[in-house]
């Protein structure tokens, strides 16, 4: 009987791979990372849009909660295309974005589609009630099924998944390959160097005890390395054995890969750590391969926001952006958040942690960059306010109160429809649109994230710029006298001076101000932090009033979701030199950029279909979206840590 079910099961697997073809008709140059296929720039010319963290059918959770859209859809949105989402909406982006690093999950992959497809009489003979429950309800309606996964997921969080649905590893294997072979064909057929990058990836959920550790492993190569491995689970590993996979891929591939972090904001102090994982002193050879292995993480997607939070910076009058809902607990919410909890969770603090870690241990953990990105379940790789599809197929807009829905994965309690952000995008200095010129730009941590504006951000450090260099080629003296984001500025003695640029996105608000927000550890060995405002619009009519600058004003038309640009500035720039440098100190800068306030979705949601939200819901209907460079860290010449 059980050959019988594998046959069953496996049987959707077979026939979804013979339906994508095996990508022959491919041209040449997409087949592989894209190197010698396009005429570079001398450097980054501009930065490439796009999203690093998508979820389709092939998703156990997407499926399960009723997405019907796959790779190929997911491609199509992300390009241009108009697609109809999974409850009948046609959807389009009205600007393509670059790249594309669809992230399906690892583990169970493609499974809750083949338990769909499957006759009622293989799930039957499983003898297993729970699995037969959870078969029962997807094909009852939309709403079982989101009640089937959201138990499915409480399941796996407790590591309490039911053993029916468990396949062998060699069976398991044998569906991942079949999906993950024909997802790499499908990568090619769309991948246009100079034009749209699609980058091989997955997720890696690692979830102990529902506090989430989940990565997006993203590669850098064609299928021609790609196809020689598979996803690496993460339910039941450590995180070592997953750089353990990597360095093997690489070592057998001549390949590349990273990881990339996400949702730290639910790891409940978990993700960041002063500490190995075992709570166990943290030696320097973790430090040095969490350094080389993770260069970014992923700072703000849908399930809110990871920079800071309010306990921890309460003199960041900017810090609650996010954070609503999501500070209550873990992922399944079975475990709640406390605030001694709250420094391993949230960026900002970790930058903190790796310069004393450093200081410690000679190799900073926590020497990454940052990028946003949607993690839509829903196939659809958007981040716009005005174009929400929501966070999975039970929430897309054909749920006209999604707002307002109990949202929380394994409870109804907790979290709401309207503490979901729209989502990120990730922004990449790069020379060309190849996998290589992208995953390169990921690599030396020159990538930064926006909350979904398309703000034009670059910045530099070094030690003689001024606000003369903005009448010449900036860019080049940028990276000729000094470093970009991402980089590491040696400390000579002076203090650094930052050439800061932003620029609205075109279709977009008007920018309210840029921060430069500063870490670094005092004498005493005390974490500190510091948030300088360096540019802002109405410079004349703005003045700073106990240490605070005056609001730049709020033109947002609640009844109409509508807003103008007759507050802030199109650009702003400066060349701003830290008052407070100190020698020898190490420390880390990075740029934050506000909008003027603007409607979220909730609020287009609101207007569009006529719901009175409630007061806590309206009251966070408006808000300043934001973008947030990579840091640059300033410290000494030759310290070990920059080796790393």
């Amino acid at each position: 009987m059980r050959a019988f079910q594998r046959s069953v099961l496996l049987a959707a697997a077979v026939l979804t791979l013979a339906a994508c073809g095996t990508g022959s008709d491919v041209d040449e140059a997409a087949r592989g990372n894209g190197e010698n296929t396009i005429a570079l720039s001398e450097f980054p010319d501009r930065p490439y849009w796009g999203d690093t963290h998508l979820h389709t059918d092939n998703s156990i959770d997407a499926f399960g909660f009723g997405v019907r859209l796959g790779p190929e859809a997911a491609l199509q949105f992300a390009s241009g295309q108009e697609v109809t989402s999974s409850t009948g909406v046609k959807a389009k982006l009205d600007r393509p974005l670059d790249f594309l690093v669809i992230s399906d999950h690892s583990d169970g992959l493609g499974t809750t589609r083949r338990l769909y497809d499957a006759p009622r009489i293989a799930v039957l003979a499983m003898g297993d009630d729970t699995v037969l429950r959870w078969y029962d309800m997807m094909h009852e309606s939309p709403e079982q099924s989101q009640r089937a996964i959201g138990e499915l997921i409480a399941a796996a969080a407790n590591d309490d998944l039911p053993p029916a649905l468990l396949s062998s590893p060699e069976e398991q294997a044998e569906n991942t390959r079949s999906i993950w072979t024909a997802h790499l064909d499908m990568l090619d057929r769309y991948n246009k160097p100079g034009r749209f990058t699609a980058l091989a990836g997955f997720e890696y959920t690692l979830m102990p005890d529902g506090n989430n550790l989940h990565r997006v492993v993203m590669f850098r190569d064609g299928k021609n390395a790609t196809g020689q491995v598979l996803p690496y689970p993460g339910l039941n590993t450590k995180v070592e054995g997953l750089w353990d996979y990597m360095d093997s891929y690489e070592q057998a591939t001549g390949g590349q890969a990273l990881a990339i972090p996400h949702n730290s904001n639910l790891s409940n102090g978990l993700m960041f750590q002063l500490t190995m994982p075992d709570g166990g002193a943290m030696t320097a050879e973790y430090a040095r391969r969490r350094a080389a292995r993770e260069p970014v993480v992923e700072i703000t997607q849908i399930k809110g926001d990871s920079e800071t939070h309010p306990f921890l910076s309460p003199n960041d009058e900017f810090a609650e952006f996010g954070v609503k809902g999501w500070e209550l607990g873990n992922l399944p919410l079975t475990r709640r958040t406390t605030n001694d909890m709250l420094a391993g969770n949230y960026v900002r603090e970790a930058l903190k942690r790796g310069i004393s870690l450093e200081e410690k241990l000679g190799v900073n953990p926590y020497m990454f960059g940052v990028v946003g990105s949607t993690d839509s379940h829903t196939a659809l790789a958007t981040a716009d306010e005005d174009n929400f599809f929501g966070k999975h197929t039970g929430n897309e807009p054909a749920v006209r109160d999604r707002a307002l829905h109990g949202q929380n994965l394994g409870t109804n309690v907790g979290r709401f429809g309207w503490h979901y952000l729209a989502g990120g995008y990730a922004a990449a200095w790069a020379r060309g649109n190849t996998r290589a010129e992208i995953f390169d730009a990921f690599k030396r941590r020159e990538v930064y994230a926006t909350t979904g504006p398309r703000i034009v951000l670059r910045v530099f450090a070094g030690y003689d710029f001024t606000d003369k260099d903005w009448d010449g080629d900036w860019v080049r003296s940028g990276y000729t006298r000094g470093v970009p984001m991402g980089g590491v500025l040696a400390d000579d003695g002076r203090a650094p001076t930052f050439l800061i640029s932003a620029l609205k996105d075109p279709e977009g608000a008007n920018l309210d101000r840029v921060q430069v927000v500063k870490g670094w550890v005092d004498a005493k060995g005390q974490l500190q932090e510091r948030v300088y405002d360096v540019a802002w619009s109405d410079r004349k009519g703005r003045r700073a009033v106990d240490g605070k600058l005056a609001p730049v004003g709020d033109t947002v038309d609640r009844r109409t979701a509508t807003y103008e640009n007759s507050i802030g500035a199109a650009t702003l720039k400066t060349a701003w030199t830290d008052p407070d440098y100190t020698v020898a100190q190490k420390a880390f800068y990075y740029v934050r950029v506000l909008e003027i306030p603007t409607p979220r979705w909730t609020l287009f949601d609101a207007v569009r279909f006529g719901i009175k939200l409630p007061p806590e819901a309206m009251a966070d209907a408006v808000a300043q979206e934001r973008a947030y460079s990579s840091p640059i860290w300033v410290k000494r010449v030759g310290s070990a840590a920059d080796e790393a």
